[in-house]
């Protein structure tokens, strides 16, 4: 009976994956059967067993365990233990082999399932891995391995909706993970990749398929084939509210501010109340150095229309300050620094307005300020770069 009570109990042996947690309750029938099979051969391999295992002599404790089910072959937690060996050691095929077997046996033993889905998804047996993985992740929703191998099994079987949140609560208790970030943005390029297959089924030369395409390619930095796109959306739909938008935002992301403003005063032709609209209109101007009036009309609309739009009141203070209207710059830098305090942009433009009303300390600090955000921009930037040759060289 000594055997018994040790392979029900917690075996503290280190595994990779999954503590192993022994079942505790069985029926009549099969605890008797175990207690007839545990003879002093079956106690003396099974001593072994633990004592080649304290040794990482697995080899050997597989032996003996094996040994075990030959004269034990109802011990069902001989075979949990067996099947963890073999997974540990990525022999996934034994693993499997033994681990079924062993829930024939006893269906209720959580470890072994576990391992069981471990080992089909090694094996790219994603439909038959899938179940037992998410049974393991609902049960312990902290085992990180656990939820990662649920997430690839998920977007094996183009489960990609369900892949994204597995993935995103594994990301929130693992926020620096870089290769589960590039996981989900495959998942998502994936997702859109469908969508735009799907609309394309329906109509490939609709407004909305080249729209959709066109923010695809826009997303991968490809603006040559963004701007393509974008033209078929404007030529099939000219009065549309959003197509002008689309190719407009294009230029702009590309700083090519001519085509920009041409594009932009087309989609308030037919969407005069877009706010977004008028303040990157606005925007273009001041870029290409041209009619500041021009520029604080625009931005006066679209503050208007949408007073909570930071970026509106920031240039709208840029503006005034070409006029040589600092002291109406202000306020609009006030609201502006609350809630972007980390923009550099804004703290260059007080520091302006500081020096023009004689503060100097004030338009000192706001300086050091924008030079501290700014080097520290750059830093993030030379980070990110870094971080996406780590994903790249992870992906190869």
């Amino acid at each position: 009976m000594k055997l018994l009570v040790h392979l029900r109990a917690l075996l503290r042996i280190p595994v990779c994956l999954l503590a192993i947690v022994m079942f505790s309750t069985a029926s009549t029938s099969w605890a008797q059967a175990e207690e007839d099979e545990v003879t002093p051969q079956v106690e003396q391999l099974y001593a072994q067993a633990k004592s080649a295992q304290q040794r990482n002599d697995s080899a050997t404790a597989i032996e003996k365990y094996r040994a075990i089910i030959k004269l034990a072959p109802h011990l069902a937690a001989a075979y949990n233990n067996l099947g963890m060996l073999y997974f540990n050691e990525h022999d996934f095929s034994h693993a499997a082999e033994i681990l079924e077997r062993g829930l024939k046996l006893h269906e209720k033993m959580p470890t072994a399932a576990a391992m069981l889905g471990m080992s089909y998804f090694q094996l790219g047996m994603s439909e038959k891995a899938e179940p037992l993985i998410r049974a393991a992740v609902n049960a312990n929703p902290a085992d990180d391995q656990a939820a990662l191998a649920l997430a690839q099994v998920q977007i094996r079987l183009r489960k990609y909706q369900e892949a994204t949140q597995t993935l995103g609560n594994y990301l929130n208790r693992n926020p620096k993970d870089q290769q589960a970030w590039y996981s989900l943005g495959k998942t998502y390029l994936q997702m859109s990749q469908d969508a735009l297959r799907k609309i394309n089924e329906i109509d490939p030369n609709s407004v909305v398929a080249h729209e959709i395409s066109g923010e695809i390619d826009e997303s991968m930095h490809n603006y040559d084939l963004a701007l393509l796109e974008y033209k078929k959306a404007v030529d099939l739909a000219p009065q549309q509210p959003g197509t002008h938008m689309h190719m407009a935002n294009a230029y702009w992301l590309i700083g090519k501010w001519g085509s920009a403003e041409t594009e932009f005063k087309a989609e308030l032709s037919v969407d005069p109340n877009n706010c977004a609209a008028h303040w990157k209109l606005a925007n273009s101007m001041l870029e290409a150095n041209e009619s500041n009036d021009d520029a604080l009309a625009e931005l006066n609309l679209a503050i208007d229309r949408c007073p909570t739009l930071m970026q509106a009141r920031v240039d709208r203070a840029r503006a005034l300050i070409r006029l040589g209207k600092q002291a109406d710059a202000k306020p609009d830098l006030e609201m502006a620094v609350k809630e972007s305090p980390g923009e550099p942009a804004i703290h260059f433009l007080l520091a302006s307005v500081y020096r023009s009303e004689g503060k100097s300390a004030e338009a000192q600090q706001e300086m050091q300020t924008y030079n501290r955000l700014q080097r520290e921009a750059r830093e993030t930037v030379a980070g990110q770069a870094s971080g996406a040759g780590a994903i790249k060289d992870q992906a190869h």
